[in-house]
């Protein structure tokens, strides 16, 4: 691995850290928080209701009786959460017993100490980070406490339909990945560079295949995006597409040996379009040689409706072995030759699924930092990682990314997300403002984009 300078872990106590903007919540009435709790949350959770209740028949033909038993047990505690939602009443503690309970439960005395009150935090007063994410942490608790249902995926169905309704373009991507392969060992570093920004674009703009953003709503691609790449660009508000490159050209021609490692990391978001827009940035990156390993980190669980799992992650990669079409088969081929080489490892953990912001990871999960550490770079895709990098709080638009981060710097980070919630830094002076005239929904709709990067070796 090329050699670099590595920075020391400073581990600062949460009440020592400077004073930050509040968190953005749903008690701002008007704002998207306050609509994603009063409208979109409740529409995913009736979604969620219907589903287990249409499974009721496999459930029967599974389990027998026990599982019919099971499907009404679980739709009893998701109505009780529906309606302690729709009233705002206090967070719960879990009561299921998994790994991570306690940790939840903590963070909710310590949510109720910040509030200085003897009551729970509640749905519309407390962070909207925290809240969203306390609700898929319930609906998995429900399914938990109700076996043999535990292992079933309510979003599984919408996931797959995503998949299936974006079959053409993911044939279009994986043509051109098929023949961009065929030709990259004679490229020199110019041509290398246009494409693996047209790729890094390619797997931006992926993003936009949000389910948890459409409440479950067909949110697929059904074009190729190839084609529509260059009429983004203006779209693109902060652009280090450079940056990105020149660390990742650097690193490949400044190796200190022949078994050194250049490592990249991916933090994923969506399954479906997006999850395969991933795989082909990966696969580039291997095959250009400008990374050695590929690391994928995904969720424990089943999360804001369309996050990817191993069972999703693996599932593409069959799905794609299996494929009709030529070029979908064999990037499903190389994928999983991959995997069983070594090159692409999967990871999941639970800190992925807590409601921490990024910051708190090396006092909350210090095993997943030093892991992290371990990259030459690591790529952080869509909205929810973003509002985790930079905490989901009220930062002023101009405000540096690396102030945001608040120390979480591992190592090198690039945030490749379209805006769907109400926070972005690191803009120029004016820019959101003249933004919020022009286009007054410009952060929660999808329509523009960031590649931000962060390198806390270059201070």
């Amino acid at each position: 691995m090329a050699v670099r300078r590595r920075k020391t872990t400073i581990v600062v106590e949460e009440d020592d850290r400077p004073e930050v903007p509040d968190s953005l919540s749903a008690k701002y009435t008007g704002s998207f928080a306050y609509f994603t709790v009063k409208d979109r949350l409740p529409q995913i959770l009736t979604k969620v209701i219907d589903t287990v209740h249409r499974h009721k028949d496999t459930f029967f033909q599974e389990h027998g009786q026990e599982g019919v038993e099971a499907e009404k047990r679980a739709i009893s505690l998701m109505s009780k959460l529906r309606n302690e939602l729709q009233t705002d009443k206090s967070a719960l503690p879990l009561t299921d017993g998994l790994p991570d309970a306690a940790q939840w439960n903590k963070y909710l005395d310590q949510q109720q100490a910040r509030l200085d009150t003897e009551e729970n935090p509640s749905w519309f007063k407390s962070p909207w980070l925290y809240m969203e994410c306390y609700m898929y942490r319930r609906i998995h608790e429900s399914l938990q406490l109700n076996p043999p249902m535990c292992d079933f995926d309510v979003f599984s169905e919408a996931k797959t339909q995503s998949f299936v309704a974006s079959q053409q373009a993911i044939i279009a991507i994986c043509t051109f990945l098929q023949e961009l392969n065929e030709k990259i060992e004679g490229f020199n570093d110019a041509q290398l560079k246009a494409e693996f920004l047209l790729l890094m674009q390619v797997a931006l703009w992926g993003n936009r295949c949000d389910l948890s953003i459409s409440a479950g709503q067909d949110n697929s691609q059904k074009f190729n995006p190839l084609v529509s790449l260059e009429s983004l660009k203006p779209f693109i508000l902060i652009d280090d597409s450079e940056f990105v490159w020149e660390l990742l050209i650097n690193n490949k021609k400044n190796k200190n040996s022949e078994t050194a490692c250049t490592r990249v990391d991916i933090v994923l978001d969506n399954s479906g379009f997006e999850l395969v827009t991933d795989l082909i940035l990966a696969d580039f990156l291997i095959t250009s040689r400008l990374a050695d390993e590929i690391h994928f980190h995904g969720k424990s669980i089943p999360w804001f409706v369309s996050d990817t799992t191993k069972r999703d992650f693996d599932w593409i990669l069959k799905k794609m072995q299996t494929a009709n079409h030529m070029p979908m088969s064999r990037c499903g081929v190389v994928w999983e030759k991959n995997m069983k080489k070594g090159v692409w490892i999967y990871h999941d953990h639970p800190f992925w699924t807590l409601p921490n912001e990024f910051c708190d990871m090396p006092l909350v999960a210090d095993d997943l930092y030093a892991e992290l550490q371990k990259s030459n770079l690591i790529f952080f895709k869509g909205d929810l990682n973003y509002r985790k990098l930079t905490g989901d709080r009220k930062w002023s638009y101009t405000v540096s990314f690396d102030t945001a981060l608040r120390e979480f710097q591992p190592a090198p980070l690039c945030s490749l997300r379209t805006l769907k919630a109400d926070i972005q830094v690191g803009l120029k002076p004016g820019q959101g403002e003249q933004l919020a005239v022009s286009d007054p929904e410009w952060m929660t709709i999808g329509r523009y984009a960031i590649i931000q990067f962060s390198n806390p070796y270059q201070k």
